[in-house]
């Protein structure tokens, strides 16, 4: 879902004729009724999580209005149903998925966190095993078109890391067309923005005004289809000691939040660490996890039992002492 994940769409995401006229306006008036609105959101937000209110009403309904011309159904309530009961239900949810979210992000997107996990989290949980060594185990939810599971392969290999021996990296979405576009692996320039140009040499290539990811990074992401609201579904990807989920619970009410920590706490090992997006705080969504102060960024870490909790507001207060300390001359 969101960086790197599923997003409800903003405006600039409508397609246009190139004699700018919006796409939309072609399309014959169709209106949701209050309650038709209300139906197809709540089961939207049901399956998936994903939550509109009436600022995105207008939107909602011409891309509805333009699912439903495609696939001559002739109304919204016929629609409804073939998403609810129709022979091929999944797929068409899927489709609905596509056409109500904007997916974005990019390379190295937020670097700080990711090199907080492979210059510090990866580092400590090795120190911590035993002679019985395993990789250590990092899921991207809501991994969009790839760039941030991408990321993490590629600053692990540039730390020195070995993927497959050190750590790997599971990667999932809701969206079956951005995971095919991250399978494919090829970006275009828009990807790059935060990468240099001595990475894009090293770990890309150039073809037809295209970038495509080496295939020795490449190799090193398993990437799923997966619903976060899904159970059956995210039990297959098994325990986890890294879950990074950026810039999606922004888009989700606050039942759903609590709905998907729960599910992030209970996947992750104790001792397992949660990163969010810097605009994404757990405050009054939940209390299972600690706030963890690392050299580079403020974590989440579900506490081992019988350890000591730290004091998240210690926490903060030591990440702006060090945040004030470094801005001096």
């Amino acid at each position: 879902m969101m960086h790197s994940c599923v997003r409800p769409f903003s405006t600039r995401s409508v397609g246009s004729r190139s004699d700018g006229v919006s796409m939309m306006d072609d399309l014959p008036e169709m209106k949701l009724t209050d309650a038709e609105y209300r139906l197809f959101t709540d089961f939207i937000r049901g399956r998936c999580g994903l939550h509109f209110d009436e600022n995105t009403r207008y939107l909602v309904e011409k891309r509805l209005a333009r699912r439903i011309q495609e696939a001559d159904i002739g109304s919204f309530s016929a629609y409804l149903y073939r998403l609810r009961s129709g022979p091929n239900a999944e797929e068409e949810f899927s489709k609905i998925v596509d056409i109500l979210t904007t997916n974005e992000t990019y390379f190295f997107r937020e670097r700080s966190q990711l090199a907080a996990i492979v210059e510090e989290i990866i580092p400590e949980m090795l120190s911590h095993q035993s002679t019985l060594r395993r990789p250590i185990s990092i899921w991207s939810a809501g991994c969009s078109s790839g760039e941030e599971p991408f990321s993490v392969v590629i600053m692990g290999m540039e730390a020195g890391l070995v993927p497959g021996r050190d750590f790997r990296v599971y990667a999932s979405d809701i969206s079956r067309a951005v995971l095919s576009r991250a399978r494919r692996g090829i970006y275009r320039e828009a990807s790059f923005r935060e990468a240099d140009e001595a990475t894009r040499r090293r770990y890309f290539a150039e073809k037809d005004g295209l970038t495509r990811i080496s295939d020795s990074v490449k190799r090193h992401v398993d990437f799923v289809h997966t619903n976060l609201m899904d159970a059956s579904k995210v039990s297959l990807l098994g325990t986890m000691d890294v879950i990074l989920c950026r810039n999606v619970i922004i888009y989700f009410d606050l039942e759903t939040k609590k709905c998907v920590m729960k599910m992030f706490h209970d996947k992750l090992r104790p001792g397992g660490y949660l990163l969010l997006g810097h605009s994404e705080s757990l405050i009054n969504v939940t209390s299972d996890f600690e706030l963890k102060h690392l050299s580079r960024d403020l974590v989440y870490r579900r506490p081992v039992p019988g350890e000591e909790r730290e004091d998240p507001w210690h926490a903060l207060a030591r990440s702006g002492i060090s945040q004030a300390e470094g801005k001096r001359p």
